[in-house]
């Protein structure tokens, strides 16, 4: 039963989610056509937010393409690709395969989100290299599915907010500390079941062996190319001085000994893992797992073809998040008037409920953890508060539904499928059975433990 559900769930996404851009551009069009009687403004309104928001996202944007480009350039650095193999080899079964990534993805992003992402769509592919007959397009879910957490993680924007006391435009929220929120039992209880079950879950949906697709082989073509390169470039005797510069491991050192040296600082500083400080990692880890400066452009180069997806989505994506917080004639948003739906159907039990919900379902057009908080924190956590409702507990409901339905939202998994090869259609299917299994698990939390 629970496999001819999850095959339906694919069937149907398959046959209906069309491209991520195409989904950007369709929910472009919803946005535009309910956001104008909501707030009472006109379509040269729409459009001009719309205009001014698409480019808001260009710093993001450069970010998320370069934890995708440089993440992947160091995963096909020779040691790294060695250690990973050897990790990889642990798994001797398909749903060893499917359970071991799923662990390390959630693991990893309750860690960090940067990382997390990367590093399971990373993992996932080497797996799919040591291990037969695996599906590919579950095991790129699988590892997908752990991003689900991270905004409860160590990493998750909204908590690690309201820990420094937070101001969003006149609301003043009091510090709440992480041990009220991240560190929070009911939070960490939640965290445990879905470390427990989901690999489990993960694992029953193994399609039936004659539905199973694995990894096509020319997935790994360009990586097979990239290792001939720097075969070749390791026999070449370099002559011109150029040259010479090009394959010198003395320049790798001396560059490396900077950002080594500025990565140490900062930590040492008490500088936190955010995303940028991921980006430098990889970047010097890269740049010293590949020994040669030309080796190096030829791994970027390499890499930075599957950044396409960013590229193009997220001006889209931006122009959407600009069209649902702008505020009409009355100082009414879409966003806000979807969040205010939610609080007047809540009591002070189903409020945190209702919050995650809301969250949610603003997610679905406003991807941004930072963009969600400034629309919906000034809605929901008076309300929250007038209900007898914690700050950490509403905090923690927005950051949960911000992170839940990315299941079924292909913005954040672009990095991921630009890793694997894939389309968004060919892994949101069992992100589906993920998207109602944590539902189950947050809701259940918030009601009975929160």
């Amino acid at each position: 039963m629970f496999k001819k559900f999850t095959q339906g769930c694919v069937a149907l996404v398959r046959g209906y989610l069309p491209d991520p851009f195409l989904f950007a551009v369709i929910l472009t069009f919803i946005v535009f056509v309910i956001a104008m009687p909501i707030t009472g403004q006109g379509p040269i309104d729409m459009v001009t937010h719309w205009g001014k928001g698409a480019w808001n996202l260009l710093g993001f944007s450069m970010q998320m393409a370069l934890v995708l480009v440089l993440g992947q350039a160091l995963a096909i650095a020779p040691p790294f690709e060695k250690g990973l193999g050897a990790l990889a080899s642990i798994a001797k079964t398909p749903t060893q395969a499917i359970i071991l990534v799923t662990v390390i993805s959630i693991v990893a992003n309750w860690l960090n989100w940067g990382f997390g992402l990367i590093i399971g769509a990373i993992f996932a592919k080497e797996l799919a290299k040591k291990v037969k007959d695996v599906d590919y397009p579950l095991l790129i879910a699988a590892a997908y599915s752990g991003f689900v957490i991270w905004h409860a993680g160590l990493s998750g924007s909204v908590p690690l907010t309201v820990a420094s006391g937070a101001k969003v435009g006149e609301l003043v929220i009091e510090k709440v500390p992480v041990t009220e929120t991240i560190l929070a039992p009911y939070n960490l209880i939640m965290i445990g079941i879905i470390l427990i079950c989901l690999p489990l879950i993960m694992a029953k949906m193994m399609p039936s062996k004659d539905k199973v697709i694995t990894v096509d082989p020319s997935v790994f073509l360009d990586e097979k190319q990239l290792k001939e390169e720097e075969a070749e470039e390791e026999k070449h005797q370099a002559k011109t001085p150029a040259e010479k510069l090009e394959h010198s491991i003395i320049v790798t050192v001396i560059l490396s000994m900077l950002g080594i040296t500025w990565i140490i600082t900062y930590f040492y500083n008490g500088g936190g893992l955010d995303l940028n400080i991921v980006n430098m990692i990889f970047l010097f880890a890269g740049i010293i797992m590949h020994k040669r400066p030309i080796n190096y452009v030829h791994a970027i180069t390499h890499s930075a073809k599957s950044s396409a997806g960013i590229i193009l989505q997220f001006p889209f994506y931006a122009g959407i998040m600009g069209m649902m917080v702008a505020k009409g004639p009355e100082g009414v948003s879409c966003a806000g008037a979807m969040s205010d739906f939610f609080v007047s159907i809540s009591t002070e039990s189903t409020f945190p409920i209702f919050t995650f919900l809301s969250a949610g379902l603003v997610n679905l057009f406003v991807p941004s953890g930072g963009g969600q908080w400034a629309v919906q924190a000034p809605i929901m956590m008076p309300a929250g508060e007038s209900l007898g409702v914690s700050n950490a507990i509403t905090a923690m409901a927005i950051a949960w539904g911000d992170a839940w339905t990315n299941m079924i939202q292909p913005f954040w998994a672009l990095p991921a499928l630009g890793i694997a090869g894939l389309g968004a259609r060919d892994i949101m299917g069992y992100c589906v059975v993920t998207l109602i299994f944590v539902a189950i698990v947050v809701c259940g939390g918030f009601f009975f433990l929160a």
